[in-house]
């Protein structure tokens, strides 16, 4: 199934600092990865999408489902103390912020979701407070948040993808995505929020493991032959030591991308502390 309907698809990560409000004392901490996403920025302007899809590891969770966030509104909020909170440091003295309220594509949201559950996927259709209006606003997580500050400011559809189900799901779904589009003459943008490895730094929160080079190394050769199907090949034990966040949604985005329509272009991966980020455009 060809997806014409998808006019743009990147992968790009979620690091909290590589908003310029949220990096405190050390603004060029991710400047490599902040100008990735200034061009992909731009660059989804000019392809003038009608609704922008983001598949977050970090967002609304049921257990063994696939979500997918229906509600009128999404609406979130990051600031220095989140990132300082996220690495383990008590800092109350900081104060700047971000905050981002997105209406959403309710009707595409709960398309995919039919298409998904005819197809035998497990899908969840999540809503909040009412079914419509603007109490129905469910929150906005920063894998969705991080990615979308650099966007045009269009309806989106954020869906969470399910590290417990099996890998032919996620591109399977990512198939209905693309095909639930075409039928309804949507042109979307798809971003897959990934960090990668988390081992990186024997000072984060996760340690440090020799297997987090490794899993990144692989991941950013599959992702610049826009092969993103060989991530699947990747073994259970790295993945365990490298603890990446990346491979699921990177999954889904390959289903509504084939092979054959791919254009891969990376612009950037970077590790300046803990975990791998990279910033690539596939459409």
């Amino acid at each position: 199934m060809a997806s014409s309907s998808v006019v743009f698809a990147c992968i790009t990560p979620h690091g909290l600092p590589i908003l310029r409000e949220l990096a405190g004392d050390a603004p060029n901490l991710m400047a490599r990865t902040r100008e990735s996403l200034e061009q992909l920025g731009m660059e989804m302007r000019t392809v003038e999408a009608d609704v922008i899809l983001v598949i977050t590891p970090h967002g609304l969770r049921a257990e063994h489902q696939f979500t997918v966030a229906a509600s009128s509104y999404m609406e979130g909020g990051l600031s220095e103390l989140t990132v300082a909170q996220m690495v383990g440091e008590s800092r109350p003295d900081l104060g700047r912020r971000v905050h981002m309220r997105r209406a959403v594509d309710q009707r595409f949201a709960k398309a995919i979701g039919e298409a998904g559950r005819a197809a035998g996927i497990p899908v969840a259709v999540i809503n909040f407070a009412t079914q419509a209006g603007v109490f129905s606003t469910l929150p906005l997580d920063w894998g969705s948040l991080i990615p979308l500050s650099f966007m045009p400011d269009i309806p989106i559809v954020v869906i969470n993808s399910a590290r417990s189900r099996p890998y032919h799901e996620h591109i399977q779904l990512g198939e209905q995505i693309a095909q639930t589009a075409a039928s309804m003459g949507r042109r979307i943008a798809i971003i897959a929020s990934c960090d990668w490895s988390h081992t990186h730094d024997h000072r984060g929160p996760y340690g440090w493991h020799a297997d987090a080079a490794v899993l990144d190394e692989a991941a950013v050769a599959c992702v610049s032959r826009g092969d993103l199907e060989e991530l699947m090949q990747i073994s259970e034990e790295t993945i365990e030591h490298a603890k990446p966040d990346g491979i699921w949604q990177a999954l889904i985005l390959a289903g509504a991308v084939p092979p054959n329509e791919r254009r891969p272009q990376l612009l950037s991966y970077e590790r300046p502390t803990y975990f791998g980020m990279m910033c690539a455009r596939l459409r």
